[in-house]
């Protein structure tokens, strides 16, 4: 592990004094979403800093907000359609400009990024519903399914999988490939990580994922495969890149969701990196094991995109 992984480990698990805050975070019932939505959207307009040689704009897509992110020199039928992260309940498309922005950049591949609805408002599969409808949307456009890839984090990771189990339901065309930076694939908390990995998670705080989840969940079936994908019939996915930390509690949805698919007969590629965290690839360039681990993400998708 490199002195810089390190020290991002350390900054991230003592957040909170950073913030003036004795303890860490702790999520309940009793946190206010609306809160969170809005400490999210200002700490991302904080960070949000123009990238030279990508650029900005809102997408023709009536449905729900979308923007597109699109690279210098990229080429014009390839797309990526992006998931944006944030526990289910919040982030969007204008929040995660930085992270798409980066990933994009160094892919060469523009990004579509939507606005999915949001739990507890909306439970599943709303958001998967959502996802669905803009895939078939960007078919409508002439983009062609071997020239678009799925890419996601956390929550949204975890939805670009069920959406794709839900495309395969209504018997439309899968997507060249996927990544998942650390998918939320089982909404069951069953995995062992989320016990085995507490202490070690600088990320997650406290409650969060049970809290979250639930609200995901809502009155529905937390097995039904548009809400954890995990469950789900795999047979006849795309290839799939997963990119995961072992230090984080959400570490075993990505080792059982790998398992499973290439049971079913998908090619996974999937890499756990000692002492990483929840979505770390996502902060490439700021230290080696996230600029090797989103490198090895972007050459993977331009394989399967046949690009040169």
């Amino acid at each position: 592990m490199s002195v810089r992984g390190k020290l991002f480990h350390i900054m991230l698990r003592y957040r909170h004094l950073l913030k003036g805050q004795l303890n860490p975070e702790v999520i309940d019932n009793r946190t206010s979403i609306e809160k969170l939505r809005h400490d999210t959207d200002a700490t991302a307009a904080g960070l949000v800093k123009k990238i030279e040689n990508v650029t900005y704009s809102k997408a023709d897509y009536s449905s729900i907000y979308a923007e597109w992110v699109v690279p210098e020199k990229a080429p014009t039928d390839k797309v990526v359609l992006y998931f944006h992260g944030g526990g289910f309940v919040m982030g969007n498309a204008r929040s995660h400009r930085n992270i798409v922005g980066n990933f994009v950049k160094r892919l060469g591949i523009k990004a579509l990024v939507f606005d999915y609805r949001l739990a507890p408002e909306h439970p599943a599969p709303a958001a998967v519903c959502d996802a669905v409808a803009i895939y078939k949307w960007l078919l409508e456009q002439g983009y062609r399914p071997e020239n678009i890839a799925f890419a996601g984090d956390s929550a949204g990771g975890g939805i670009e999988l069920a959406a794709m189990i839900k495309c395969k339901d209504d018997g439309m065309q899968m997507p060249a490939v996927c990544a998942a930076f650390s998918p939320c694939t089982d909404m069951t908390l069953s995995g062992d990580s989320h016990i085995t990995r507490a202490k070690a998670d600088p990320c997650i705080p406290k409650g969060a994922n049970e809290t979250f989840l639930s609200y995901y969940v809502g009155k529905g079936d937390p097995k039904h495969p548009y809400a954890s994908p995990l469950f789900g019939d795999l047979y006849g996915l795309p290839p799939v890149m997963i990119q995961v930390g072992n230090d984080e509690t959400l570490r075993d949805d990505s080792i059982r969701f790998a398992e499973k698919a290439k049971h079913a007969g998908v090619e996974v590629k999937i890499k756990v990196w000692t002492g990483m965290f929840h979505c770390f690839p996502l902060l490439a360039p700021m230290f080696p094991e996230a600029t090797e681990a989103l490198n090895e993400t972007c050459v993977f998708l331009r394989e399967k995109l046949k690009m040169k």
